[in-house]
């Protein structure tokens, strides 16, 4: 490897270690929050059942509308059971829904995993960064992710599954083309990498109206 690419995979190692660090600050904050609301409950039970005594119904209805729209800020979309994937996914579904894509997840991580939190956050968030890319499109109705993790045997598998604005898609030298432009389809080059150095399977699907990408890791 010339002396060039080195720096170049140093230089996205630690933008990456960065973006990891930051997904990390951002579900701290989300737990720490959820702690304080926890801690709370008591005084907000004994609040209203002080405006409850009062009949005071407006009061009520009031202060639990005020608790719903507070504990709205600090729930996350997605609780994998693993904080890394928690940050990664709730990030980037927060991303998507800003878009104005819908976003259907069901995921189930376990909190110890053999790869590495690089090696997630580049899989994790490649896979959706495209998807957004590609639902972007779309007609805002039309825009649809689905995402599925969960263990089946001993592998951690993964399923992403976009709407496109185009038919069934072709591949050039057994890999699907990208429309993000020169040097865009280096995220998929790095799953591909990625998956490969694991020992894991990866899959690919085009149909009509819907790109795929499905995913086998070890765990252990």
């Amino acid at each position: 490897m010339s002396l060039f690419n080195k720096l170049i995979d140093r230089r996205i190692a630690a933008y990456q270690r960065e973006l990891i660090e930051i997904h990390y600050a951002e579900v701290e904050n989300m737990y720490r929050q959820m702690r304080g609301w926890r801690h709370d409950y008591r005084s907000h039970i004994q609040l209203l059942k002080a405006h409850a005594a009062q009949k005071d119904w407006e009061a009520v209805k009031a202060y639990l509308d005020e608790l719903e729209t507070d504990l709205a800020a600090v729930d996350m979309v997605v609780k994998t059971g693993n904080p890394m994937a928690d940050a990664i996914l709730n990030s980037k579904i927060s991303l998507a829904r800003a878009k104005h894509i819908r976003v259907q997840a069901d995921a189930s991580v376990p909190v110890v995993l053999a790869l590495s939190e690089l090696d997630l956050c580049v899989i994790l968030g490649n896979l959706f960064d495209n998807a957004i890319e590609a639902s972007l499109a779309l007609p805002e109705e039309g825009r649809l992710i689905r995402v599925y993790i969960d263990m089946k045997g001993s592998q951690l598998y993964i399923s992403l599954t976009n709407l496109t604005a185009v038919g069934k898609q072709d591949k050039r030298a057994g890999r699907f083309g990208t429309t993000k432009g020169e040097g865009h389809g280096f995220g998929l080059v790095r799953i591909d990498t990625i998956v490969e150095r694991l020992g894991g399977w990866l899959s690919r699907n085009s149909e009509d109206g819907a790109f795929t990408t499905e995913i086998l890791l070890p765990v252990g």
